[in-house]
């Protein structure tokens, strides 16, 4: 007689559902994030969701914080700087935004901001995701003393390029895409105050 070995139940805990239905919710949008489909790509009951969640809701504002805290910790981190080194720290934040992001980052932006289209609860955190990213981009322009409209202008400017090149195919445009990202980052950091107090 054989013996017979039980392969012992995966467990998962919340935060490996979350990670799994983000992956979802960047190749299929909100529409395809099921409890199904997550428990057949985990490999497991779909009583086992229920451990950790009341329900699909409950699972989606999960995920929906989950993006919201990372960004939000990534955009502070980012605008961070040294007294005195504002003007770095803005072409860091033009640079790090602007070059080759993640296939799988940029796809989970573009699903939550999709979903955002459709429900006013993601909208609401996507709106608050957006403000901070703005009033940390200002911030820096206005230690530049660069006046508020002005630094409201330069860091919606700031965004509206980063996320832009996100979504073109570029490469062909011109033969060194390399200049035309330094000009562009220094027509969006370079006001004529800025260059100002450089030269006195």
């Amino acid at each position: 007689m054989e013996n017979v070995v039980n392969k012992p139940r995966v467990q998962l805990d919340r935060d490996a559902w979350i990670v799994a239905a983000t992956d979802v919710l960047a190749e299929e949008g909100v529409a395809g994030l099921r409890v199904e489909v997550l428990a057949k790509r985990l490999k497991v009951t779909k009583g086992s969701f229920y451990w950790h969640f009341q329900d699909r809701h409950d699972l989606l504002m999960a995920v929906l914080q989950t993006w919201r805290d990372g960004r939000i910790r990534d955009i502070v981190k980012q605008t961070r700087a040294d007294p005195g080194r504002e003007l770095e720290q803005i072409y860091h934040v033009i640079d790090i935004y602007s070059t080759s992001r993640s296939r799988r980052g940029a796809m989970i932006e573009l699903a939550v901001r999709d979903w955002a289209r459709r429900d006013p609860e993601t909208a609401a955190i996507v709106a608050e995701v957006d403000d901070i990213r703005l009033r940390c981009a200002r911030d820096l322009f206005l230690a530049c003393a660069v006046p508020m409209e002005e630094a409201s202008s330069r860091c919606m400017l700031l965004y509206a390029y980063v996320f832009g090149i996100s979504l073109m195919i570029y490469d062909k445009f011109d033969s060194d895409v390399a200049r035309v990202k330094r000009d562009i980052a220094d027509l969006i950091a370079q006001s004529a105050n800025m260059k100002k107090r450089q030269s006195a």
